[in-house]
Order: C-alpha cells, then sequence, then structure tokens
C-alpha cells in the first residue's frame, strides 16, 4: 500500500518540489536506440536469424518482412539525419549494414 499525503498550501514548507521516491527497477526507459534495435531484432528474425522468445526456434525466412524492417529503418536513418547524436548515428549505420548483409546473404541462398 501507500500513503498520499497533500502538501498544498503547508506553511514553513519550501516551495521547491520534493524529489520522487525511490521506485523499484522497472523495464528501461524506451528511447530511440531501443526502436532501431528492435526494428533490427525483428528484420534478423525474418531472416531466419534469430530465434523465437517464446520457442527458441529460429523464424521463418520472409524476406519480404525483412525488406519492410530495412526499409523503416532506411525511413528513420533519412529522416532523422542531422538530429541524432554520434551514439545513435553508428548505431543506426552499424545496425542497417548488420541486416543488409544478412539480407544479402541469405537471398543468395535462395530462400
Amino acid at each position: 500500500g501507500f500513503t498520499v499525503i497533500d502538501r498544498r498550501g503547508s506553511a514553513g514548507e519550501s516551495s521547491e518540489p520534493e524529489p520522487a521516491p525511490e521506485t523499484p527497477a522497472g523495464p528501461p526507459r524506451f528511447d530511440f536506440s531501443m526502436l532501431i534495435q528492435s526494428l533490427a531484432i525483428t528484420a534478423l528474425h525474418h531472416l531466419g536469424r534469430v530465434p523465437d522468445p517464446a520457442t527458441s526456434e529460429p523464424g521463418d525466412v520472409d524476406l519480404v518482412l525483412a525488406q519492410q524492417n530495412i526499409d523503416i529503418l532506411e525511413l528513420l536513418e533519412t529522416k532523422t539525419q542531422g538530429n541524432l547524436d554520434a551514439t545513435e548515428s553508428r548505431l543506426l549505420a552499424g545496425l542497417l549494414y548488420e541486416v543488409r548483409m544478412h539480407y544479402v546473404e541469405v537471398s543468395k541462398q535462395g530462400r
């Protein structure tokens, strides 16, 4: 349980807000890096390179869905050009390179 204390209008209190109480560690904050990593992992799953987390089995190869995720990453790279910090920019470029190379490799296998 928790207790709510209304401190509005209390005399003698400072006007600065009280720091937020410590909370138990929850899921990490979702940010741009997590978004592009998620898209890259999904593309790799559709290339049969990453197992399904529920079954631990490799994903079925679906070049159309893999290409769709690569296209989204390319779109994000174009639309965010000049707006990313150096780390995000390197991460996006690296993920795109890796996913594209896997796509080429899988598509050459004729799957």
